[in-house]
């Protein structure tokens, strides 16, 4: 069905007020810059936005943020403080023959009055690269303003036409604090919010409602509501914390598997280990596994994190953590959780070495850059006559029957004898592991001296 026509030159859509019978949410959005709580950075004084709202000036825009950080609010009021008209659109369920006619109209508003169009879309990251395309040149030519709101990252979502045209506006989520402010003000309002209710919450309450939400200013309006709601219909008029947590049930925590949260929290997870912070590690870890992240992930990154970043430093780490995943695919949750965090618990304590991973690196850099030497004749296997009459074999002595255990072959192909892929840290076993290969070394070249053989020298890869 066809929208609302741009030529109509009623009041815009920004500027109207919500139905009476609107959510709480929607009935406490901002209606002027100075309402807004929690992005001070961008609209407070001296912000990007407020000075570009003041001087009728927005660029393109793309408000990037978590859920409830006032996406949809700053785009209206863009429109509500300037001269632009106002057109909503969602991502979700629009196509390219609706951004062909709203961009025709916009092109036509403008030639006709020189009036911009502001077109707000919702979740802008679920257009294909086709549908970005389509805004190009009305945007390249100031027929519109786009203002695109997305949860997931720009740099990946966008593509680099479309974000070279639009100025990025991080958006933080609210903080416990401003969320207090928000609930505090909706309790107190007669007209849009709740202070005609005769229930009351006690400070308790409302940082319970603050720490629930999570950051996200709706959820925190919307669970004011509920919570308000039950009261009144159970005649309760005082409310605590006690309350709030009931109906609230369970915290839902801000996560999206498949999104940019997901590794986010896993690269919190993986860098605390990394610097032996167990604290902040069972944190990560729990922040993930109560938000609904697949458990047999996070064993196989734990799993991952004990052979690349512990290594050789404790390879007890790696059965560890094998050990770990096993006991939760065993248990379950959330019995199989404390699994998990005693597995995490020892490898942020274990020392750490990456001299194996970058030995590996190594080995494989020199394999793409090189030919495929050949293996040395001695390590050949030899199990026909004809092989050992052209010298497959030759000169190989059995290491276990000699003395020292070490016969000094030279088991690289010729070209990188003495060549060292892994350099051993002195963290952990590894100072002794280094130790035993620097006595190896020696027994090696006493045995190549006995044998009449030059010792290859040490050498880079």
């Amino acid at each position: 069905m066809r929208g609302p026509t741009l030529f109509d030159d009623g009041p815009e859509p920004a500027a109207s007020r919500p139905a009476a019978g609107s959510p709480l949410a929607d009935r406490m959005r901002p209606r002027a810059l100075d309402e807004v709580v929690g992005q001070a950075r961008v609209v407070g004084s001296g912000g990007f936005l407020r000075q570009a709202i003041e001087a009728d000036r927005v660029p393109s825009l793309v408000f990037w943020g978590p859920p409830g950080s006032g996406k949809t609010t700053l785009a209206r009021l863009i429109a509500a403080s300037t001269r632009a008209h106002f057109v909503p659109f969602s991502a979700v369920v629009s196509g390219i023959q609706e951004i062909k006619r709203v961009m025709a109209d916009a092109e036509r508003l403008r030639a006709a009055t020189g009036r911009r169009t502001l077109l707000f879309v919702d979740e802008i990251h679920r257009f294909n690269r086709a549908q970005q395309d389509a805004f190009l040149p009305y945007v390249e030519r100031g027929d519109i303003v786009l203002v695109g709101a997305t949860t997931e990252n720009p740099s990946f979502e966008l593509n680099s036409a479309l974000l070279s045209r639009c100025r990025v506006v991080v958006l933080d989520p609210l903080s416990p604090e401003d969320l207090t402010t928000l609930v505090e003000r909706a309790l107190r309002d007669r007209e849009r919010g709740l202070g005609g209710a005769a229930t009351e919450l006690d400070p308790g309450a409302v940082a319970a409602i603050a720490q629930l939400a999570s950051g996200d200013a709706r959820r925190a309006l919307s669970l004011l509501e509920t919570v308000v709601a039950d009261a009144v219909a159970s005649g309760r008029g005082q409310l605590g914390p006690e309350d709030v947590i009931r109906v609230a049930q369970r915290k839902v925590l801000l996560y999206d598997k498949a999104g940019e949260e997901h590794f986010n929290l896993i690269s919190a997870l993986h860098k605390s280990l990394r610097e032996s912070d167990p604290d902040a590690a069972l944190y990560w870890l729990a922040r993930m596994l109560r938000a609904g992240e697949d458990a047999d992930y996070v064993a196989r990154r734990l799993v991952r994190f004990a052979v690349e970043d512990v290594g050789l430093a404790d390879p007890s780490a790696l059965e560890r953590a094998l050990a770990g995943w096993q006991a939760y695919e065993r248990l379950g949750s959330p019995e199989g959780d404390l699994a998990l965090a005693q597995v995490v618990v020892a490898l942020a304590l274990a020392p750490k070495s990456v001299s194996v991973y970058r030995a590996w690196g190594r080995v494989l850099e020199t394999i793409e850059r090189r030919p495929a030497d050949p293996v040395p004749p001695a390590i050949r296997n030899a199990p026909t006559r004809l092989m050992r009459e052209v010298g497959y074999g030759a000169g190989y002595v059995y290491a276990p029957d000699t003395e020292s255990g070490v016969a000094g072959l030279g088991c690289l192909p010729e070209a990188l004898a003495g060549t060292r892929f892994w350099e051993p840290t002195r963290n952990g076993l590894e100072a002794r592991l280094a130790e035993r290969r620097a006595e190896l070394d020696r027994l090696r070249a006493e045995a190549r001296r006995r044998a009449g053989e030059p010792g290859p020298g040490g050498s880079e890869p």
